[in-house]
């Protein structure tokens, strides 16, 4: 069961999930182990959300954090792409070479999507089956912890009015259809590091 990869700070969730996965079933990326992966770390230690959509639609590239993908991929989704575009210009150090974020959350970066599965090459195939209303949980036990979120695109914007303007950064999405229209030289990494400073908190090393 998914709800069996739950950590101890999200127990309360447990109902919630079991009642999702009766509907969705045996058929979801990414594989159960890794549907919750982006809260394994204690909420005591986190310190920036990014939030995604959902995840992505090939299943060797759906590893359960936003945004990310494995260290092997070559062929990165052209929205990752653009963020690790933006990235290097932002902070000034040179671009990546894979899609692997998973090291931002040790430090406290959440990548968090508002919807933790998919059908298997089918973007937003369970957009409707609830699990919006266990990411706004977690969301809110986020902003609760003082976390700086980002939130790019309608999806992630649909959260403004939970979270506190001097706890977010809110923006274009990354993807080919928009980056062009103001994520291009928005700066969310510093922007971040210079909002957890005066939170009280110690920046982010971005670095990959």
């Amino acid at each position: 069961m998914i709800s069996d990869h739950l950590p101890p700070d999200w127990e309360f969730l447990r109902n919630e999930i079991d009642e999702i996965q009766k509907i969705i079933g045996k058929e979801f990326i990414p594989i159960e182990k890794f549907v919750l992966r982006a809260i394994q770390e204690p909420i005591s230690k986190a310190r920036v959300v990014i939030i995604g959509q959902d995840p992505y639609p090939k299943p060797e590239n759906a590893i359960g954090l936003a945004f990310c993908v494995p260290k092997l991929i070559k062929k990165l989704p052209p929205t990752l792409q653009n963020i690790l575009k933006e990235l290097s210009s932002d902070l000034g150090i040179p671009k990546p070479t894979n899609g692997d974020l998973s090291s931002w959350t040790q430090q406290g970066v959440i990548l968090l999507n508002l919807v933790l599965t998919t059908k298997p090459g089918e973007s937003l195939g369970h957009e409707n089956v609830g699990w919006q209303n266990v990411t706004k949980r977690i969301v809110e036990k986020y902003r609760d912890n003082g976390c700086v979120f980002i939130l790019w695109g309608k999806q992630a914007q649909s959260l403004e009015k939970m979270i506190p303007s001097e706890q977010r950064i809110s923006g274009v999405h990354p993807s080919p259809l928009s980056a062009y229209r103001g994520f291009f030289g928005s700066k969310p990494f510093s922007t971040a590091n210079s909002m957890l400073l005066k939170l009280g908190l110690l920046p982010i090393d971005w670095k990959i």
